[in-house]
């Protein structure tokens, strides 16, 4: 058992209170999982949904461009599973950027972009502009890895990802 590969990603769970019903307007984050794109290195890091994640801690964010201007751009993609009739596969699949300094400990992201990026994932839209393609064939690569039968199925982000 200890061979049996476990699946990083979250799946999602038999929910009917997201994007409609008596929640709406909230997200059910147990159906989101988030990447972390450093140019030609992807893994996934669940602290990203929290803002907890690695790179983040200790690190000053500012909705102003100037204040990392210098620093360095990390791609954080979120991703949702959903099953069909074959499996589960890769649904949603979104990049939104992120700017850190960290000699100076500022950091920049677009809030708003970023949570509306999440809910694009949550409903099952691909939108990956802006990474470029070192940056896609990581994703690629930790994607496929992690599950190849879940990359088969998955033809929106295998066509966004070429």
């Amino acid at each position: 058992m200890a061979d049996k590969k476990k699946n990083q990603f979250n799946i999602l769970r038999d929910d009917a209170t997201t994007h409609g019903g008596y929640h709406t307007g909230t997200f059910n984050l147990s159906d989101l999982s988030s990447v972390l794109v450093d140019q030609d290195t992807a893994k996934i890091d669940l602290g990203l949904i929290h803002a907890k994640s690695r790179v983040e801690r200790g690190i000053k964010f500012s909705p102003d461009e100037e204040t990392a201007k210098d620093g360095k751009t990390y791609w954080i993609v979120w991703v949702s599973i959903s099953r069909n009739e074959e499996g589960p596969y890769y649904a949603g699949v979104t990049a939104c950027p992120m700017r850190i300094n960290h000699e100076t400990r500022q950091g920049w992201k677009n809030l708003a972009y970023h949570v509306n990026r999440m809910d694009d994932a949550l409903k099952g839209k691909v939108k990956l502009d802006g990474l470029d393609e070192r940056e896609k064939e990581a994703l690629k690569k930790l994607l496929v890895t992690n599950d190849e039968a879940m990359w088969e199925r998955s033809l929106a982000v295998q066509q966004a990802l070429q």
